[in-house]
């Protein structure tokens, strides 16, 4: 079998399931946990890898039934934040009146001045993530676990990340009331290390990459020390990557309930493109858009590229790499969702590539220049690509594209404060200003 490490959490799935309860939960919609691999069916619980043959396990779900019209109606109906779309997601239908951080709804914005530059005609659009409550797309994955976590009885909410799910655990747990704890790599970016600690949980640093730190995760859940704890992006992963599937809810929402025919999604551990893929099918499915055929993409950085080398050299088989970038973010050497994410960039004609540190700055001052969009790294990445995937013929700039945005760049100063500064320091005076030459732009 092509997926790597699932034996460990299996294991560790049978060390949960029999210390928690798995009773009957309102998780609204959904009705079980189903493995990907071989389709064996579980109650809804905190597992996540299927006890038979160490598959991971996602959210199966009773979809509504009924006219796509009338769905509409209620989802537009509905808050501007993903509580809108509660009838597709594992939430209780009382969701919007439970203290959560809400995120969602964020700015789809029609990139005409990138467009421009990049030779793109037929449309192009930047699905901004940064507006939501910290400033990244975690916050809906987080706002989904939390769910689950107040379900299943948890007292406190961890998980590993590279900075941004550090930040949205952090929030989501003190608005909604539990106890955090969190791990990171020892080296993150100062401003994502600040943003974790200020919501007043507990930061720990792990020596070591993201991959240290997910390990040292998965044996803490398996020992009598993490009793209680729901790790949203372990225990609770079924339903924490289902908040990935609000991102293709609202583009096709926002492009008038129709599907895009190109989208270029970031790549870190690969679970938001394949949710992404999910929830497009589920809007075929209810009819809520046409079905037609469309192309996803996904963008790594070279310093961290495991998903792309195995594309390129026409694997099946993800191998691990020590990352190296400055796209933190995205830096996870052994991407879980790797494999799937194979299968869908094949599937639908798209493509998987790279770009190097370099172009990842030259792609987030392009995007702030033209759109006034100030991306952090992995925004970078995604630019970076799509501009790549134009060159080499790979990405039809006739058709209309949708780049995603997943982060604020005031959370990755670092990547850009070494090329970026004042034009010119002059003394103040009218006569400086005219010496320096800007007078006249």
């Amino acid at each position: 079998m092509r997926r790597k490490g699932l034996a460990i959490m299996a294991a560790q799935t049978v060390a949960v399931s029999t210390d928690s309860s798995t009773g009957a939960v309102d998780l609204g919609p959904a009705a079980a946990l189903s493995c990907r691999e071989c389709g064996e069916r579980f109650e809804l619980g905190p597992l996540f890898a299927c006890a038979s043959c160490f598959g991971p396990l996602e959210v199966a779900y009773d979809l509504p039934s009924g006219s796509p019209d009338e769905l509409k109606k209620r989802i537009e109906a509905g808050p501007n934040n993903i509580w809108r779309y509660a009838p597709l997601l594992p939430v209780p239908a009382d969701v919007a009146d439970k203290p959560n951080i809400n995120p969602g709804f964020t700015k789809l914005v029609k990139a005409d001045n990138l467009a421009r530059e990049l030779g793109v005609t037929g449309g192009l659009y930047v699905k901004d993530d940064s507006g939501n409550p910290t400033h990244s797309f975690k916050d809906r994955v987080v706002a989904i676990a939390v769910e689950a976590a107040r379900a299943f009885g948890f007292t406190t909410l961890s998980c590993s990340s590279t900075g941004n799910l550090a930040g949205a655990v952090g929030a989501a747990a003190a608005r909604a009331g539990f106890r955090s704890c969190v791990f990171i790599p020892h080296d993150l970016e100062q401003g994502k290390v600040v943003m974790a600690a200020v919501y007043g949980g507990e930061l720990v640093g792990i020596e070591g990459n993201y991959d240290d730190v997910n390990r040292f995760c998965s044996e803490l859940i398996g020992d009598p020390l993490g009793e209680g704890w729901g790790f949203v992006n372990v225990n609770l992963r079924p339903y924490y990557g289902e908040g990935s599937k609000t991102l293709a809810y609202e583009i096709c929402e926002q492009l008038g309930w129709q599907l895009p025919d190109q989208l270029v999604i970031p790549i870190a551990s690969g679970s938001q493109l394949t949710k992404i893929d999910k929830g497009l099918q589920e809007l075929i499915k209810l009819g809520l858009v046409e079905d037609k055929p469309y192309k996803i993409f996904g963008a790594q950085a070279e310093g961290c590229s495991p998903v792309s080398t195995a594309f390129k050299a026409g694997h099946d088989v993800v191998r691990p790499q020590k990352p190296n970038t400055i796209a933190k973010s995205l830096a996870i050497g052994n991407p879980a969702d790797g494999p799937y994410v194979l299968d869908i960039a094949r599937r639908t004609g798209g493509a998987v590539e790279d770009v190097d540190d370099e172009q990842i700055v030259d792609a987030i001052k392009l995007l702030a220049r033209t759109e006034g969009i100030f991306a952090e790294t992995a925004g970078g990445v995604t630019v970076g690509v799509t501009r790549k995937l134009i060159e080499a013929g790979l990405l039809d700039p006739t058709l209309t594209t949708v780049v995603l945005n997943t982060g604020d760049g005031l959370k990755t100063l670092d990547a850009v404060a070494p090329t970026t500064g004042p034009t010119a320091t002059i003394r103040p005076s009218l006569d400086a200003f005219r010496d320096a030459g800007l007078a006249n732009g």
